[in-house]
């Protein structure tokens, strides 16, 4: 299944459409470009199993360079657009990009435009993307003399995506999927087919950023397939319930972040759009309140599927809603590797006692250029268990549940602290619109609970709040588990995908570190 076979057999039909401007691009169309695009990497010197780095806004042009890729045997690498100059080059030297395709609205290009690039050594050649640059040469320019055929040594690409570096610098994950026919078969094509019913009539819409990998994953499995794509520039509570209403959207990619959003709206708006026509919407990312989880089951229906993994492709679980509402909390069951649930020191833990989660039998991972954190994802008694860093436990049925990131664990007086289940009883407060809950230094107890919230109304970021917050919190759960104190912040360093970058919070209480 590729976009190939549906551009011969259903050339007019539409394979992507932004959102906010109607502008649609056929599959025919795609053909074209992307053979465009293959035959100018090709011209540029690129080859198979070379990089190029991609640093551009949600668009139909990402998904066109994107295929490029794909049909020269390459590796794309999305860079997230939040990035620093400084952690941009830091990527492009990491992986040895050759090429940058770049796009002007990003905030940090025309800074990075300055910089040394012999910072950068592979990097030779950085282009515009859909927007005029001075002094580069612009992708969409380049492509028109191309032929539009097939290169002569057309190879299967993918993707490389870099971690969120939540909790350090961001880990590249290079998985061995290049080389082979560019139409044979695909794994994950065949497993979303099976598991979220992925047909040619599908409507999908993203509107989390496609740098991550599973919005990236999810519209070109869908693309393979031969639906169609619907992009949003970027999430809007409103906007998005617009989107399904007006595209008719029968299934979507999402994060808790966003449900918890779209539930923020008044009630009249959230029940003046139909969004009858959705038939899945898959989350992960984050582990989602239940309170939120009921509330967007009584409100979507019982077509909400969870899942846990992460770019490392080392194991995922599944759930959907019927099993969900029987087991509350769940991201599910293993669907291709068996849960190992151990102790630092890599001895397995017997079911309900938490510990490092680990994946045995999935694939061998590796972060490229650091066989250190390779190690550190290893279970140091069983070296072919890997981790992605999470906390859980499983239950007697074998049903995962997830308790905290790993580097997020709080140790109080030599207990641990769990901060997620913390901020899962916070964010329900009326008041509260964003929360994060870390551990600060304290002389006695090694470390003490400590919450910073952005409330709903910046006015009521006082002294009354945080009592009332500390107070809501202990009536709900063991006092020990709640903050000591609470400071205000107007805005909290959210990713697009909806992972917290809690390191820049907590660099603020550790100036040792």
């Amino acid at each position: 299944m590729h976009p190939r076979i549906y551009a011969q057999s259903h050339a007019d039909k539409a394979a992507l459409v932004m959102d906010e401007t109607g502008e649609t691009l056929t599959y025919g169309e795609l053909e074209s470009l992307s053979n465009q695009g293959a035959q100018f990497l090709r011209k540029c010197g690129i080859n198979n199993g070379d990089i190029i780095a991609l640093w551009a806004r949600n668009s139909i042009e990402f998904m066109t360079v994107y295929w490029a890729a794909q049909r020269a045997g390459i590796y794309v690498c999305p860079l997230p657009t939040y990035l620093s100059v400084d952690d941009a080059a830091y990527i492009l030297r990491d992986c040895g990009a050759k090429m940058l395709v770049l796009s002007s609205d990003i905030k940090s290009a025309e800074g990075f435009l300055s910089v040394d690039k012999t910072l950068m050594p592979e990097l030779s050649q950085i282009y515009s993307l859909h927007t005029e640059i001075p002094d580069l040469p612009r992708w969409e320019d380049s492509l028109k003399t191309m032929p539009t055929e097939p290169i002569a040594d057309e190879q299967a690409g993918w993707h490389l995506i870099y971690s969120s570096g939540t909790t350090g610098r961001p880990k590249g994950v290079k998985l061995p999927y290049i080389g082979g026919p560019v139409i044979e078969d695909n794994m994950w094509v065949k497993r979303y087919e099976a598991i979220y019913n992925l047909t040619d009539r599908s409507v999908f819409l993203t509107c989390a950023p496609l740098y991550h990998s599973a919005p990236i994953l999810f519209a070109s499995n869908v693309m393979r397939r031969g639906a169609t794509v619907v992009i949003m520039k970027k999430f809007d509570a409103e906007k998005t319930l617009a989107a399904i209403q007006n595209h008719k959207i029968t299934m979507s990619q999402m994060v808790p972040t966003m449900f918890i959003r779209m539930l923020d709206l008044p009630e009249t708006t959230r029940n003046s759009f139909d969004i009858s026509s959705l038939e899945l919407v898959a989350h992960a990312a984050a582990p989602c309140p239940m309170e939120v989880k009921y509330k967007m089951l009584d409100w979507f229906g019982d077509i909400i599927d969870e899942y846990y993994a992460g770019s490392e492709s080392n194991g995922a679980t599944l759930i959907n809603s019927a099993e969900w509402r029987k087991k509350p909390g769940s991201v599910g069951r293993s669907r291709n590797a068996v849960i190992r649930i151990c102790s630092e020191a890599g001895d397995e833990l017997p079911a309900g006692e938490n510990g490092i989660i680990y994946f045995d039998g999935g694939y061998d991972f590796a972060y490229l250029n650091d066989p250190e954190k390779t190690k550190d994802a290893r279970n140091p008694k069983h070296p072919s268990w890997t981790t992605l860093g999470d906390i859980g436990y499983l239950d007697e049925d074998g049903y995962l549940f997830l308790t905290d990131r790993k580097n997020f664990v709080i140790i109080s007086g030599g207990v641990n602290i769990y901060p997620q289940e913390t901020e899962n009883i916070l964010i329900q407060h009326s008041k509260v619109y964003d929360v994060a809950v870390f551990g600060i230094p304290n002389s006695d107890m090694g470390e003490e609970v400590k919450a910073v919230v952005q409330p709903m109304d910046w006015n009521d970021a006082d002294r009354v709040l945080e009592e009332e917050l500390i107070e809501y919190c202990r009536s709900k759960m063991t006092h020990y588990k709640c903050p000591k104190s609470i400071d205000f912040a107007k805005s909290l360093p959210r990713q697009e995908n909806g992972k917290l970058y809690k390191k820049k919070l907590r660099a603020k209480y550790w100036p040792q570190a």
